[in-house]
């Protein structure tokens, strides 16, 4: 089983490993509901998905409605205006077949243009705020890609108490020293403030490149159990962090056996051959 932290100030006590529902975005129903017991077998009680996930919230949705009080469902929304946004929060509880979500995300809140809009007036946030106090959502994250990601998110910090933030963490990404240090930056007001800190593309191994696509990621992911517990080690050996799990049903199994055997992060050492040994490369420069 995985060990279950304190999601932020949320009071829910979430697997360190969520299950990252995207993952559900291309498969059919049978594969959905295997996997969902899979996930349910290790313990995992916290399940992200988003609008713009195929159909991921159609695939979760039987399930979900067999153990809606089981987990903590979180979703996104990709709209920046707040009525295209509202609809899209009631779209997604249609799909997911339950009458509340308990984090609703701003999905991918980087681009300067679309983060004062949906931060300004008439903006994503006063739907998700409208939301809530319907008490359609329990709470209100922000996410994103890049580097320029924490830097945007501590902005969106200033600007409202968001209850978790999620971004891409791994170790070769926090060999661009820019990245990491804003990256320490955005988890120190975390910290503080009691915000939940989510990570994605732990087992991230480079882009596919020329090379042909054989997974369901957008990245090629590192897919053998020795390599993957190092990744997947050394993200859980920040013990505030959370692992958002990989977009592969494949390779999900891996991820979560690692998960389960955790004991120690990785040392430098370990991590510096890996990266060299696997040639592993940033896919956000």
């Amino acid at each position: 089983m995985i060990p279950k932290a304190m999601f932020g100030s949320t009071g829910h006590e979430s697997s360190r490993t969520i299950f990252g529902a995207a993952a559900l975005a291309s498969v059919t129903q049978a594969e959905a509901d295997r996997t969902m017991e899979t996930v349910l077998e290790y313990g995992l009680n916290h399940i992200d998905t988003a609008a713009s996930y195929g159909d991921s919230e159609v695939r979760l949705g039987p399930w979900i409605e067999r153990h809606r009080d089981e987990v903590f469902l979180a979703t996104k929304t990709g709209e920046r205006g707040a009525a295209q946004a509202r609809d899209e929060i009631h779209r997604s509880l249609e799909r997911l077949r339950t009458d509340h979500v308990d984090l609703i995300q701003l999905h991918n809140l980087v681009d300067e243009v679309e983060w004062r809009q949906a931060l300004g007036p008439g903006g994503a946030l006063e739907a998700a705020i409208a939301a809530r106090d319907e008490g359609l959502v329990r709470f209100i994250g922000v996410t994103g890609h890049g580097v320029e990601v924490a830097e945007r998110h501590l902005q969106s910090l200033e600007r409202f108490p968001f209850d978790s933030v999620l971004l891409p963490y791994n170790y070769v990404l926090m060999q661009n020293t820019d990245y990491a240090a804003s990256f320490e930056d955005l988890v120190a007001v975390c910290l503080e403030r009691g915000v939940a800190i989510q990570t994605i593309k732990a087992i991230t191994r480079r882009p596919w490149g020329a090379k042909a696509q054989d997974r369901a990621t957008w990245y090629e992911p590192l897919d053998d159990p020795e390599t993957i517990a190092l990744a997947v080690g050394w993200v859980l050996g920040r013990r505030d962090f959370f692992l958002n799990t990989v977009g592969d049903i494949q390779v999900l199994p891996l991820v979560l056996e690692a998960a389960a055997a955790f004991r120690e992060r990785p040392s430098p050492e370990q991590m510096l051959a890996l990266l060299e040994e696997k040639e592993m490369e940033p896919l956000f420069t």
